[in-house]
């Protein structure tokens, strides 16, 4: 089975905990701070396996998590960081965040690699939080959470050459003749099921991958038949060999045929339209298909909407006719085409994204529960929150401090609070003291 799309999640490592811990010597009675701190978390990478040909593993294993790293140690000592959790997805995988849409990345090198899911930092120890004023602290931060995500894993066939046209016009036979490859062949519509990929050696040396894609039909750009399905593998080659059936037996006019694939490509992505294409008339051993292949370049030639008129080429995969001469005009187009560009989300180095923040915008969310009890939420409140030891006074302490001043109290007293007011964030409560 051929997976092209599957939606997977991954959550990081937290970070180990730091330790909050003293030193222990003779006749030294106050032996100051020693605790050390808490080790990474492990990340979440997808790397490109060559091996791979389908995202059919992840129909079975759809969440991935990293391990927490090692907290930290008395005398210093710290966490081990944990390892990071490998990923392997096919060459031309699409990295997408499902929740927002944003593309993370394009993996189309073998041993590529993306983290989609960076670990948590380790806590700092109490070794960390010692001054002139506090030379012996009783602080200790727990480990940040790792990013945790839902994916969208989408696989677009990497091929140089791309066979498309409507059902039964010859292209898995055209492929299983100038290829190795083994498509099923059968005389229905729709055998194709699934894209077919097979390697073109030539005899000047030069080869290039050819890629049998699913026959598409009128309206496959929004959703009809199976091209829907498939139309996306079509982004990534550099040539496209459009075939079409010559013979009529079907009862349709090539050039119809002709016409309304492309309208099809334009529909799903109009710059489709711009990448080379080589016309490969199929079926020329059968009656009619000469007359029909005279009338077709008539046709072409008559045609405005065509940027450039393409080369059109009669075949036989039945005889062999011309096929050498088709394998060759896809390499010498290839020659002079340059690679797909790959949808990436980095920007250049040059460029510097100003993102507006209003004045005042807070850190944190303040709402009330059924209970009338104050509901603090926000990300950046809750990473906080996390990250604190609540077994030790002097981190709730310096917690109260971080809130203070991210003016929490300020938004409790201007909401209406009163001392004795429980104020819960997530599972912890505690009351509000003016």
């Amino acid at each position: 089975m051929f997976v092209d799309q599957v939606k997977i999640s991954v959550k990081a490592g937290k970070g180990g905990d730091g330790m909050v811990a003293f030193r222990r010597e003779k006749y030294v009675p106050n032996g100051g701070p020693a605790g050390g701190d808490g080790g990474h978390g492990g990340s979440i990478i997808l790397r490109v396996d060559e091996g791979l040909r389908t995202l059919m593993d992840f129909r079975y294993h759809r969440i991935f998590k990293a391990k927490a790293g090692q907290n930290g140690m008395i005398k210093g000592m710290y966490g081990r960081k944990a390892d990071d959790l490998y990923v392997a997805v096919p060459e031309g995988t699409t990295v997408h965040d499902a929740d927002t849409g944003e593309v993370l990345g394009d993996l189309v090198e073998n041993g590529q690699e993306l983290v989609v899911a960076a670990g948590g930092r380790g806590g700092r120890g109490n070794i960390k939080f010692a001054s002139p004023k506090n030379p012996a602290p009783e602080i200790a931060e727990n480990g940040a959470p790792g990013v945790e995500r839902n994916l969208r894993l989408e696989l677009k066939v990497l091929a140089d050459v791309g066979l498309v046209g409507f059902p039964s016009v010859g292209k898995s036979t055209l492929l299983s003749v100038v290829t190795s490859a083994k498509p099923k062949i059968a005389e229905y519509h729709f055998t194709t099921l699934v894209p077919n990929l097979g390697m073109v050696q030539l005899d000047d040396g030069r080869d290039f991958v050819m890629a049998d894609l699913p026959g598409l039909i009128e309206g496959a750009s929004t959703g009809v038949g199976l091209g829907i399905q498939f139309l996306r593998h079509v982004e990534r080659t550099r040539v496209i060999v459009h075939v079409v059936d010559m013979s009529g037996l079907e009862g349709r006019d090539p050039f119809d045929d002709f016409e309304k694939i492309n309208r099809e490509l334009a529909k799903y992505d109009p710059q489709l339209l711009d990448r080379p294409q080589i016309i490969a008339a199929s079926k020329m051993d059968l009656p009619d298909s000469e007359k029909n292949l005279a009338q077709f370049k008539e046709k072409l030639q008559e045609d405005e909407t065509l940027s450039q008129t393409p080369q059109v080429i009669g075949i036989s995969s039945i005889t062999h006719n011309n096929l050498q001469k088709l394998t060759a005009a896809a390499a010498d187009l290839l020659d002079r085409t340059p690679a797909f560009i790959t949808e990436q989300p980095e920007q250049d180095q040059d460029d510097v994204t100003y993102k507006f923040t209003a004045e005042d915008e807070k850190p944190f969310t303040l709402t009330r529960d059924p209970e009338a009890n104050w509901v603090l939420g926000g990300e950046k409140l809750e990473n906080l929150f996390k990250m604190t030891n609540l077994e030790h006074d002097e981190s709730v302490m310096r917690f109260a401090r971080q809130m203070r001043a991210m003016g929490v109290d300020d938004e409790l007293r201007a909401r209406g609070a009163k001392s004795g007011d429980t104020v819960r964030i997530g599972k912890f409560s505690f009351e509000f003291m003016e």
